[in-house]
């Protein structure tokens, strides 16, 4: 059962690495001009919910299976993305919003978030690999 645990947390892991690195293609196409701000933030909107769903899912998932440590590794990732998905302001499109992503370094923002969260999902990706090695070696 524990290894079935960190089998699904592996294959979703596998998903917000895509997303991250699909995040980071996209908004740095945007930083050299080769898409324009409404197709980048139309692009990038439609996977905030689908990456949500994932990193809840997971986190919720290290909670049923009482494993602490990393429920509490994921906890705080999966709050900030809530928060900033409630945290839109009215009128904007999205978490990326195609008038304001050039203002005040939001791109320059937006990107280190990208790399942070891919960097995190990685250090995630090699717990969950260990973990489910263990488990299998366990059981």
């Amino acid at each position: 059962m524990e290894a079935l645990v960190f089998i699904l947390s592996l294959v979703d892991c596998c998903t917000l690495i895509f997303m991250a690195v699909y995040f980071i293609i996209t908004l740095s196409d945007l930083e050299c001009d080769y898409i324009n701000a409404r197709a980048c933030c139309s692009k990038l909107n439609k996977w905030i919910v689908p990456e949500l769903v994932a990193l809840g899912f997971v986190t919720l998932l290290m909670l049923v299976s009482m494993h602490w440590f990393i429920f509490l590794l994921n906890l705080p990732i999966t709050a900030w993305n809530i928060y900033r998905y409630l945290a839109v302001p009215c009128g904007n499109v999205g978490v990326f919003d195609p008038t304001e992503i050039h203002n005040r370094g939001q791109l320059k923002t937006h990107m280190k978030e990208a790399m942070i969260k891919l960097g995190f999902h990685l250090l995630c990706f090699f717990i969950y690999l260990y973990s489910m090695i263990l488990a299998l070696i366990n059981d």
